[in-house]
């Protein structure tokens, strides 16, 4: 396990450094000057001057970059021209718009798309899963097809159409709900979970129905395995070839799909975010982009990068601790 766990660690930390290469070269290497950006249309040349001075832009591609993984690294110095600013690790730079540190704003923003993301896998996967189970225990029969009708439908309806469809009914015309209003967990922890109770529910509706799909089919294909037969030749109960075999057996592909979900629904929760007023990275991400603050962009898209990687990491731990099989590969 030791060893499967450093071969994991290894390959993350390669794929995060080919990311920043990555993110480096598309963004700090198009065209445009980051100085008249950071500075403005009405920036002077002597000011332009003093702000490349200031950014490093003067040294060579190499060097820029090396300082660039630094910063993340070990954080960085920045001259403001009247003295210096401190970037602690990881420092992905100043937003060119606002000067602002971009770990920050990446502080400021994460929880709120934590809270999203986090909360919508814990319904989607009670969804998801206890349907899939269902279903397959209850195969031709009539509630098999009304939830393999649920679930198709649910694969083929958009996320933002789910969340228009449960404000109206929510908010417009039960009236059971306030139109959202994304509210701190340290503030008010009920408040927290009442406001992001509709954009859980619109992620979890759109992503449960794979779930339930891929629980149905790897139950199906659990029950219908030699030792379960064995186990019911045996006398074992029902309720135990299901709940310790069969469907530990089945969740092993949904521990994995989930791990990557998550990570993807860092970066991939932008319509929600937008349709239900979250303040999350999503929404700042599509902000950096119009205003071309290529600071801001370049660190929300390495945390999302991030995230993905880690989520893969810790599928494959679960997966393994699922299935010893994994760790011996």
């Amino acid at each position: 396990m030791i060893r499967f766990l450093l071969r994991r660690t290894v390959s993350a930390v390669v794929v995060l450094l080919v990311l920043a290469v990555v993110l480096y070269a598309v963004f700090y290497l198009a065209p445009g000057d980051p100085a008249q950006l950071s500075c403005g249309p009405k920036c002077s040349p002597a000011q332009l001057v003093q702000i490349r001075e200031q950014m490093g832009l003067n040294d060579s591609v190499y060097a820029q970059f090396w300082h660039f993984l630094q910063g993340i690294v070990t954080g960085h110095d920045y001259s403001t021209g009247t003295g210096t600013v401190h970037c602690s690790a990881p420092c992905f730079g100043q937003s060119y718009r606002t000067g602002e540190l971009v770990s920050d704003i990446l502080v400021a923003k994460l929880p709120a798309t934590a809270s999203l993301a986090l909360g919508a896998m814990v319904l989607w996967l009670i969804l998801g899963v206890g349907t899939g189970v269902l279903s397959a225990l209850r195969r031709g029969r009539p509630t098999e097809r009304l939830l393999t009708g649920l679930t198709l439908a649910g694969t083929a309806i958009p996320v933002f159409i789910i969340g228009i469809l449960l404000l109206m009914l929510f908010c417009s015309v039960l009236r059971w709900l306030p139109y959202p209003t994304y509210v701190p967990f340290t503030d008010d922890p009920q408040q927290w979970a009442w406001n992001l109770l509709l954009p859980w529910l619109a992620l979890a509706l759109a992503e449960s129905a794979k779930y339930a799909r891929l629980t149905r089919s790897s139950m199906l294909e659990t029950l219908a395995e030699d030792h379960i037969r064995t186990f019911r030749a045996y006398g074992v109960s029902e309720r135990a070839i299901i709940g310790r075999h069969a469907l530990r057996a089945a969740l092993t592909p949904v521990i994995a799909l989930s791990a990557l979900d998550l990570g993807a629904m860092f970066g991939g929760a932008l319509l929600t975010e937008s349709l239900f007023n979250v303040p999350g990275l999503g929404q700042k991400l599509v902000q950096s982009v119009e205003l071309k603050d290529l600071p801001v962009v370049v660190g929300i898209v390495l945390v999302m990068g991030f995230a993905v990687v880690i989520a893969n990491a810790a599928a494959d731990v679960l997966y393994a601790l699922a299935d010893r099989r994994v760790v011996l590969a």
